[in-house]
């Protein structure tokens, strides 16, 4: 497919390298940016046919079958409009919109229109996500019972992510988007979020967002979602995901931490990986970052739905939602208490409470918990099932 990219920073290059790489049959044709120069640069650099600064020429020429959304969060609203009107599927990079109204609009676009809305969160692409999936719906670990989702960095690369206005908020918005979609693929998208309780603070950077925060997403199943961002971590980028089940546990690290350790006396000047700090001393290298950050399998997914005439994995109405949960954590933050998850639409299960399931030991028993002690001997702990008492039992 013919792709017209929106944007030609910092993201819109990860997105060429994916696109382009392993001699992907998908190409980029032209592109768009709000600087002729720079849009130009970025023409030549992927050997583009052409290259604009206005918008709607990029999306309207004939050859392009696709749009590709890599601009400021404040613009994803009107260019998903423009690609409406043009009636050119679209893909959008994260967030979907700076608030859940915004999200919701674009959703409502893209479908009154008939055409793809596909949501880029990438970290839903991961080699190591896609493998922790594979193995909760295997059953692996059991019923979910607690997701954990964790990026900090030092901030992001442009100004606008610093502008409230322009960026929709600070860390949340932008690192909370991918922990909160993150956990929900953990604990069901099936599974309504109802409420969130969020801290946020402003604890490093002279701007009016949050560059820290933290926050707790309640589901109707009785899991909970747990995200932890910050805009002020200094010594890299950290990517770590955390899954609690009834029977087992998941632990991803994804970044900074992966295996791959170096020793440099900084006499090169070679870029390490993406928000590295420093490149002397010990450094963290990411062998492939596109492919580590889930870009090529998150771009086969899209265009094979649109060639498929089915959802991707990640939709426009997922980055609807995660808009909606990411509001109610700001406005947590705000009273202090915890805030509902305001869906003005859902398509997810209508259930409010799971049942509980406990394991049997015998007819009369549930087993609490069993383990063999230091000295050998076999300890068993119980409840009547009838009664309610607690029993242990030990045998050698």
């Amino acid at each position: 497919m013919n792709i017209a990219m929106l944007g030609s920073g910092f993201i819109a290059r990860f997105y060429a390298e994916s696109l382009h790489g392993q001699r992907r049959k998908d190409r980029i044709v032209t592109v768009y940016s709000r600087n002729i120069d720079n849009a130009k640069r970025f023409a030549d650099d992927y050997g583009l046919s052409s290259h604009y600064d206005d918008m709607e020429e990029a999306i309207n020429k004939d050859e392009v079958d696709i749009v590709l959304i890599s601009l400021p969060n404040h613009l994803h609203e009107p260019a998903v409009e423009a690609c409406a009107r043009a009636k050119k599927h679209v893909l959008c990079t994260k967030p979907l919109g700076r608030t859940a109204k915004e999200a919701k609009h674009m959703l409502e676009l893209v479908e009154e229109a008939g055409i793809f809305g596909g949501y880029l969160e990438d970290l839903c692409y991961t080699p190591k996500f896609l493998k922790s999936m594979e193995s909760i719906r295997q059953g692996s670990i059991g019923r979910v019972l607690w997701a954990k989702s964790r990026e900090t960095h030092p901030g992001p690369h442009s100004d606008w992510f610093w502008d409230k206005e322009q960026s929709g908020g600070g860390a949340i918005i932008d690192l909370g988007c991918h922990c909160v979609e993150i956990s929900r693929n953990f604990i069901g998208k099936n599974i309504k979020p109802l409420e969130v309780m969020c801290w946020a603070a402003t604890q490093v950077h002279p701007i009016d967002a949050e560059d820290h925060a933290i926050g707790l997403v309640k589901y109707a199943n009785g899991a909970i979602g747990q995200f932890e961002v910050s805009w002020a971590f200094r010594g890299g980028m950290d990517l770590r995901d955390e899954v609690m089940g009834t029977e087992g546990t998941i632990w991803v690290n994804s970044f900074l931490r992966t295996g791959f350790e170096m020793f440099s006396s900084g006499k090169g000047d070679g870029y390490v990986a993406e928000k590295a700090e420093v490149n002397k001393g010990w450094l963290f290298p990411v062998g492939d970052e596109a492919h580590e950050l889930g870009y090529p399998h998150m771009f086969t997914d899209m265009f094979e739905a649109i060639e498929e005439n089915r959802d991707p994995l990640e939709t426009f109405y997922d980055g609807y939602v995660v808009n909606a949960i990411l509001d109610a954590a700001y406005k947590s933050a705000e009273t202090k208490l915890w805030e509902p998850v305001v869906l003005e639409i859902w398509r997810g299960d209508d259930e409010t409470v799971y049942n509980k399931e406990y394991t049997s030991y015998d007819d009369e028993f549930y087993l609490i918990k069993e383990e063999v002690l230091p000295n050998g001997d076999a300890k068993l702990i119980l409840k009547n099932k009838k009664t309610g008492e607690l029993v242990q039992k030990t045998t050698s």
